[in-house]
């Protein structure tokens, strides 16, 4: 795999820029629904209890795999915006080495205001997958 073209910290401004010139939460809304709908597809024999999250009020599976030196994950949701939840965090951690991953803080989804306007179950699941994200970067980065 190629090297991602921007790095996770301009992901994150353009992420931040994006939601910024989305002034309304409907738009925002509507911005992650999009990027939910571009998540790659999840191979269904991976749809399995051991990738179900938890912590997940929509059912949220998660996979990771190394791709060379870069850590890969797949994702997938039964529901709309969890899906273009777990595409913006794989715009900011898929595709990077696991150094970068476990250096990329998670404050900005806190800085997009995710919090604020996700009910508590929803932020709770986010939270979740950023957890099982950086400790498979950290599995990988120990081996």
């Amino acid at each position: 795999m190629s090297e991602p073209e921007k790095t996770a910290a301009e992901t994150i401004e353009d992420l931040k820029e994006a939601f910024v010139f989305l002034e309304e939460w409907t738009d925002r809304y509507s911005y992650l629904i999009d990027l939910g709908r571009k998540l790659p597809d999840f191979p269904e024999e991976a749809k399995v209890d051991e990738n179900l999250m938890e912590g997940c009020q929509s059912q949220v599976w998660l996979i990771s795999r190394m791709n060379g030196a870069q850590m890969e994950f797949l994702a997938v949701s039964d529901a709309m915006i969890v899906s273009g939840l777990i595409g913006l965090l794989l715009s900011v951690y898929s595709n990077r080495t696991p150094e970068e991953i476990l250096e990329t803080d998670s404050s900005f989804l806190e800085d997009l205001g995710l919090n604020q306007h996700l009910s508590p179950s929803r932020s709770n699941g986010l939270y979740s997958m950023v957890k099982h994200i950086k400790a498979a970067a950290q599995r990988e980065a120990k081996s």
